[in-house]
């Protein structure tokens, strides 16, 4: 479902529902529920570094002093994440922007509601990359064409990113194989050569250098300095129903990622309970930013490089999105 994604309809995106599950065994919900004055909402995730704020943020108690409790569940990509909260069976969710913008485009009510990360906007220093095995000979994305390249959702947001580094770099991204693939089962497949690079973030960029693989691009640092990566959102039903819950997940939210920002360390070990990286490989992780607010500018970019790849539809709404 998600490599047509860009040409349904929003009736064939939600309807498409089942076909984009999780890809772990996580926590499921019924939808949220109030007991004793908290309320327990469902928050769709990706396991990666980027999220690790919001589970510090339960540890620390910044959702419950709000009276809300977090049931965390974890699925492949925001493709997957983004029907969900639609439908109902999660109130919150953390996606790409570039799967934001395709629901947007196609219709789909979902809502932005508070930042998730950023790109630390240093090239080599980010927090996502695109890697070879350290004996290959690719050294440019631009060697890339002819070459088979996994990426965690086709058409998407590290697909964009990939092709841009390729552009940049003299090549032609059109002629770039691209291959589906989770982040955490990219480290063996290149390991094992059944993929020549792979567009991964933290921790799975940490594992593929421990076995001793090379970054030849920082990809989401070619699209634009300081990308807004992802945001958490809700669906435009539920933040009209229900504006008192999500005010206190922004705030909540925006307490812990100023806490990330400010623990590095506490990041790191948060990490290690919901990742299955070892400790040793996850001193090694590049952290990615987590700023209080999204950056614009680079969402515009992001839209842009998007459009030209034919993602979208139609040209999404940001004044929509994000207002």
């Amino acid at each position: 479902m998600r490599r047509l994604l860009a040409g349904l309809a929003a009736s064939t995106f939600l309807f498409a529902l089942t076909a984009c599950g999780s890809s772990d065994d996580g926590d499921s919900s019924d939808g949220a529920g109030s007991s004793g004055g908290v309320t327990t909402v469902t928050v769709g995730l990706i396991p990666i570094v980027d999220v690790a704020p919001l589970y510090l943020g339960q540890e620390k108690g910044f959702y419950e002093k709000r009276g809300l409790k977090l049931k965390l569940t974890t699925a492949q990509g925001g493709a997957a994440i983004v029907p969900a909260v639609v439908s109902g069976q999660y109130e919150f969710g953390f996606s790409n922007m570039t799967s934001l913008m395709i629901a947007q485009s196609n219709n789909v009510p979902v809502k932005a509601i508070a930042n998730g990360i950023a790109s630390t906007g240093q090239d080599g220093k980010d927090f996502g990359a695109l890697t070879v095995k350290g004996d290959s000979s690719l050294k440019s994305p631009k060697e890339l064409e002819g070459k088979k390249v996994a990426v965690n959702t086709l058409k998407n947001i590290n697909e964009t990113a990939v092709r841009e580094s390729v552009r940049k770099a003299g090549g032609d991204p059109d002629q770039v194989q691209f291959v589906e693939l989770a982040f955490d089962q990219m480290p063996a497949a290149l390991d094992a050569g059944q993929i020549d690079a792979a567009m991964v973030v933290e921790p799975a960029l940490a594992t593929i250098k421990s076995q001793g693989g090379r970054e030849i691009a920082s990809s989401l640092v070619d699209v634009a300095p300081n990308l807004t990566v992802a945001m958490y959102f809700t669906s435009t039903q539920y933040g009209q129903e229900n504006p008192e819950v999500v005010k206190k997940f922004q705030d909540a939210t925006a307490e812990s990622l100023a806490y990330a920002d400010a623990h590095p360390d506490e990041v790191r070990q948060i990490v290690t309970t919901y990742t299955k990286i070892p400790p040793a490989v996850l001193e090694q992780v590049t952290l990615p930013k987590w700023p209080a607010d999204a950056d614009r500018g680079s969402i515009e970019k992001l839209m842009e490089l998007g459009e030209r790849d034919g993602l979208f539809k139609t040209t999404p709404d940001l004044d929509k999105l994000l207002s």
